[in-house]
């Protein structure tokens, strides 16, 4: 079990959620003002599904790109 924490637009927030349920077993999310005053901060308790082999899409800007959620532009 490991715990996932976003920074995000308040708009892109339940797609984000939804995406890592579709990849993990989530907990439920909980969602907190960030500091910066515009955008919130994801957090969701999550496990690997069982059987599940997902790897990462890419590296981009020296981050991993997963395939379920990568930018449009990328």
């Amino acid at each position: 079990m490991f715990e996932i924490r976003i920074v995000c637009d308040p708009a892109e927030a339940d797609s984000i959620t939804t995406a890592l349920r579709r990849v993990f077993a989530t907990g439920t999310a909980r969602q907190y003002p960030a500091r910066d005053g515009h955008n919130v901060r994801l957090y969701l308790t999550a496990e690997e599904r069982e059987g599940d082999t997902a790897a990462p899409a890419a590296e981009v800007d020296g981050m991993t790109q997963w395939p379920w959620y990568l930018p449009a532009d990328r």
